[in-house]
């Protein structure tokens, strides 16, 4: 569900992957990153979050694999 705690953090990883991996496809990153401010800047500031934190991104996101998968 997406009203408990972990459920927020899976939804919050996926959106910025989705974004990192958005700013890699020209068309998207024109289409959907173009605007940095307002609304439509939620998806540029998780892209750059993606890409500059990526290795922590990374990291978050196997760890809560790992918690979904087994633990929960």
């Amino acid at each position: 569900t997406v009203y408990s705690l972990d459920g927020i953090l899976v939804f919050g990883l996926l959106f910025v992957c989705t974004c990192a991996y958005f700013k890699k496809v020209p068309r998207l990153k024109t289409w959907l990153l173009s605007e940095k401010k307002g609304v439509w800047g939620v998806f540029y500031k998780a892209a750059v979050i993606g890409t500059r934190l990526h290795a922590a991104v990374a990291i978050a996101c196997v760890v809560m694999a790992f918690y979904v998968l087994f633990i929960k």
